[in-house]
């Protein structure tokens, strides 16, 4: 399927996809890069630290803690004394644990203890460590044989770490959330400036986009703000040329061709008749082009059954070009009559000019589109158009084949015009490469 405006309508596709993905967000990317600066501050932070706490405990806190750990065995003394060691227990923040011939205690039974083995007996006798499962712990052997492990007390509450661990979850969470909304808040003038910058390429420069903040943003608002007031300015200026141009051109026609009345038939006067007709379409094709590029503002809309109109277009104009009808019963819609009779004539016209040679006549249909939209327009079963042109049909004053189209007649206005009707009707002029032909419509969603 090809159709009138290929470019536009890929890309405003993949902008679509591209929406979609989490990558297209700004916002998104940002809150993205900030969580990841987080998580690389912290992690640089905690192996700094680790590293600069295993430094200071070897240095000065182990010495330290392996003088305690003897003071504490000599008060439990040899042999161990439970009620010393539950004494202990109790004053202190610590466990304690004997193993040994004659007393096996455990001030904390359900703590989970590391795991030593009998060859190392010499290195926790000298009051190296050992991580267990739940907290470190330092061991004594004692002269009869006993074992006394030390470590660090369970808190009370067994669930308290899991809380505080849920908690700073939470807390990172919402802290990601807060600066996701900040970072949308900051970057909301992007979505204002997005649609105001859709709406000039529309051509509606009536409404400016609104300058929300006084930074770098709203700078930029004010730049696109100006430049599409150059472009409008130069737009309008040249539309009043135009218009000006056309409406100057409209006297000295007429005089043209009230005096070629005045020749004598034949040939010449033939000729020049037909040059000053094709100079007056061209005149007043131009000046509905630019009438019709107010867009919708343009139209003068009213109730109008389609396929009536379409039928009475066919029937006074080309009722002996054999032109055939395929045409739903849409009921009545919104639009503008005028304008409509003025797409299916270029439409038609078109369609003989290039399909003269065809077996088959011209079909004017009106369908109910897949996505529910209405298509008006015609069908020829001509030799079509290549790929690469059909890309630029539509454009004023293109032709693909200039000397054919030349002779045939056609200035390159016709499907130009029938694109701002659509458009001004809030559609758009789809052209499809049929085999054989080409189909173009107007397609649009009407009003009831």
């Amino acid at each position: 399927m090809t159709a009138a405006e290929p470019a536009a309508m890929p890309v405003e596709a993949t902008d679509a996809a591209r929406r979609g993905r989490l990558g297209f967000s700004i916002k998104g990317r940002l809150v993205g890069l900030f969580v990841l600066l987080a998580l690389a501050t912290t992690t640089v932070f905690l192996l700094g630290m680790q590293r600069l706490l295993h430094g200071g405990w070897q240095s000065y806190v182990q010495p330290l803690a392996t003088d305690y750990v003897d003071r504490l065995a000599a008060e439990i003394g040899t042999p161990p004394d439970p009620a010393r060691a539950r004494a202990l227990a109790a004053r202190l923040p610590i466990a304690v644990r004997i193993e040994g011939p004659v007393v096996n205690i455990d001030t904390q039974p359900h703590r989970r203890w590391g795991h030593h083995h009998r060859e190392e007996a010499a290195r926790d006798a000298s009051g190296d460590d050992e991580t267990g499962s739940e907290a470190w712990s330092l061991v004594r052997l004692t002269s009869d044989g006993h074992r006394i492990t030390f470590g660090l007390a369970r808190p009370p509450d067994g669930l308290r770490p899991r809380l505080v661990g849920w908690a700073t979850l939470a807390v990172l969470l919402a802290l990601t959330l807060l600066a996701y909304a900040a970072v949308r808040r900051l970057l909301a003038p992007l979505e204002v400036i997005g649609v105001g910058v859709e709406a000039y390429g529309c051509g509606e420069f009536a409404t400016p986009i609104v300058v929300q903040r006084r930074d770098e943003l709203g700078a930029l608002a004010g730049r696109i703000n100006g430049m599409a007031a150059n472009l409008h300015g130069m737009l309008e200026a040249k539309r009043a040329l135009l218009l000006a141009i056309s409406h100057e051109l409209r006297s000295p026609l007429t005089r043209a061709r009230v005096n070629v009345e005045l020749l004598e038939d034949g040939a010449p006067r033939s000729a020049l008749l037909d040059d000053l007709a094709e100079m007056r379409d061209l005149i007043d094709n131009l000046l509905e082009s630019e009438r019709l590029a107010q867009g919708h503002a343009a139209l003068h809309p009213e109730p109008t059954d389609l396929a009536a109109l379409a039928a009475d277009v066919v029937s006074a104009q080309f009722g002996d070009r054999g032109v055939q009808l395929q045409l739903d019963e849409l009921g009545s819609v919104q639009a503008d009559p005028m304008r409509l009779r003025l797409l299916l004539r270029n439409l038609i016209d078109n369609a003989l000019r290039h399909g003269a040679e065809a077996q088959e006549a011209p079909v004017v249909f009106l369908r109910r589109e897949v996505d529910g939209r209405v298509a008006l327009g015609v069908r020829d079963h001509g030799p079509g158009v290549a790929a690469d042109q059909a890309a630029r049909l539509g454009e004023a004053f293109y032709r693909p084949d200039a000397a054919r189209t030349r002779a045939a007649g056609g200035v390159g206005l016709g499907l130009a015009l029938a694109r701002a009707v659509a458009r001004a009707h809030g559609g758009e002029l789809r052209i499809r490469r049929v085999e054989p032909g080409l189909e173009v419509s107007a397609v649009w969603s009407p009003v009831r």
